[in-house]
């Protein structure tokens, strides 16, 4: 994926190179070339967060929405540089002429299809930066990003092909009608196909456990005719229910379950709009169910001992991993640690002790807080309980799944690197979607950025191809 990344998004520059255009200034083949890098960038994230099991579908949710943030800022930036840098050489020789030509930029009709994709752009990059801020139910703002996401890229080629210098003709020009035809094939697939497939494949809600406080397990079948979902455990699915089974009303829960048992099962805390009201979802609901995604298993990466670690409602996909490995009667040892933040919120603690009977099992149940009647842990997961932990295993030969909120994954992961796991071997997933800062985010963001790097470079090669 890194590496057809830069591909597709400079392949307009090899287009472009091979038209023969007026002679210009590097100043203006420079801007030309990030607004067609920029809007090909564009283009690529309706692919790389569409959830295409090809594209995104083993890379896992952290990685796709790092992806997705860093390369929302990136394009932004060098299209909201785009117009300004054509202006550069007559604002250095005049500067209120340079400014009086930017302003032409984004006032004359001429252009203003490509100022509308601008704004829109830029509306939808400061939406979701502000969106735990805003006013909008969660859907809401799903379907205002939809929106600005369809008219940025409608408008953006719509500008490309009218006035860009390298698009008005020739294989650049049928190179962006392709990639116009792609887009409203994205669209269809995930809100008219997916749509089509939650209707006519439901699934019915067969009951709903409170297994903690504020905490839910809902068990999920097949309605008849339906097929089974094939699934690893430790994977996780977008689901909707009722009559609100379109795609802009799913959510994303892992799946609490083995695939050796029949349907699906999800541990879900409620925590906003429509998680609030999920104890009091009637028998026999339809559910709509998208899905697998995600990379969170066993299956992926090799271990001669597991560690699993969970935070609060970052139980789920670590439950059906353990339920999978009871069923699947592993031998390998096994820890695992549940923090909660009181002892009343933890989750399925009697079947986890339960499972101790068939695996070769121990366990740490750890609450921020003490309560009376809680005879077990208080306090964090800290380096020296994660240390007691991997006592006995091989760091070397342990591969350890972590979920749970942003702050806790990212210090427990650091933690086990510096006790001896390999990086390769230490997975996790927010259930928050939050950034981080450990040491495999900060890689994450080396390598991220490198590929901005790559289409910087690509587009200097362009420029000096052409001046």
């Amino acid at each position: 994926m890194a590496a057809l990344y830069p591909v597709a998004c400079l392949a307009p520059l090899l287009f472009a190179a091979k038209r023969d255009v007026v002679p210009t200034s590097g100043w203006a083949i420079a801007a030309a070339g990030i607004g067609l890098v920029g809007l090909a960038s564009i283009a690529a994230q309706f692919v790389t967060s569409g959830r295409f099991e090809l594209v995104s579908g083993r890379l896992g949710i952290d990685r796709v929405m790092a992806f997705h943030k860093m390369a929302a800022l990136w394009v932004t930036l060098t299209l909201l540089l785009h117009p300004v840098i054509y202006v550069v050489p007559t604002f250095l020789a005049d500067p209120a002429l340079g400014a009086e030509r930017l302003v032409a930029y984004h006032t004359l009709p001429h252009y203003r299809s490509g100022v509308v994709a601008l704004w829109a752009l830029v509306f939808m990059v400061v939406g979701s930066a502000l969106r735990e801020h805003l006013p909008l139910r969660y859907e809401a703002w799903r379907a205002a990003h939809l929106v600005l996401a369809v008219v940025t890229i409608g408008a953006g080629l719509h500008h490309a092909v009218s006035v860009g210098r390298f698009s008005a003709a020739g294989g650049l020009n049928g190179y962006w009608w392709a990639v116009g035809a792609a887009a409203v094939g994205v669209v269809a697939i995930l809100y008219g196909l997916r749509w089509a497939g939650l209707n006519l494949r439901p699934w019915r809600l067969v009951s709903v456990t409170k297994l903690a406080d504020q905490m839910w397990e809902l068990n999920v079948q097949p309605a008849k005719g339906t097929p089974p979902l094939f699934y690893h455990a430790g994977q996780f699915v977008w689901m909707t229910e009722g009559v609100r089974r379109f795609p802009l009303f799913d959510h994303p829960f892992s799946i609490a379950d083995s695939p050796l048992r029949p349907g699906l099962s999800f541990v879900v805390k409620e925590a906003g709009d429509f998680t609030n009201q999920i104890g009091t979802l009637a028998i026999g609901t339809p559910i709509g169910i998208d899905g697998p995604y995600g990379s969170f298993t066993l299956e992926d990466h090799d271990g001669d001992a597991i560690l699993l670690i969970a935070g609060g409602v970052g139980i789920a996909p670590i439950l059906g991993i353990l339920r999978d490995l009871v069923a699947r009667d592993d031998r390998r040892p096994v820890r695992l640690a549940y923090a909660a933040g009181h002892p009343e919120n933890f989750a399925g603690k009697n079947e986890i002790e339960v499972a101790r009977s068939t695996l070769d099992l121990e366990t740490l149940f750890l609450s921020e807080e003490d309560t009376p009647g809680w005879d077990g842990e208080t306090g964090r997961l800290d380096a020296d309980r994660l240390s007691e932990m991997l006592r006995g295993l091989d760091p070397a030969r342990t591969v350890a799944l972590i979920c749970g909120p942003g702050p806790m994954v990212t210090a427990v992961a650091d933690n086990l690197i510096d006790l001896g796991l390999p990086s390769d071997r230490v997975m996790y997933e927010r259930f928050d979607y939050s950034e981080g800062t450990s040491r495999l985010d900060r890689r994450l963001k080396g390598r991220l950025t490198g590929l901005g790097l790559a289409l910087l470079a690509g587009i200097a090669a362009f420029v000096a191809l052409m001046t």
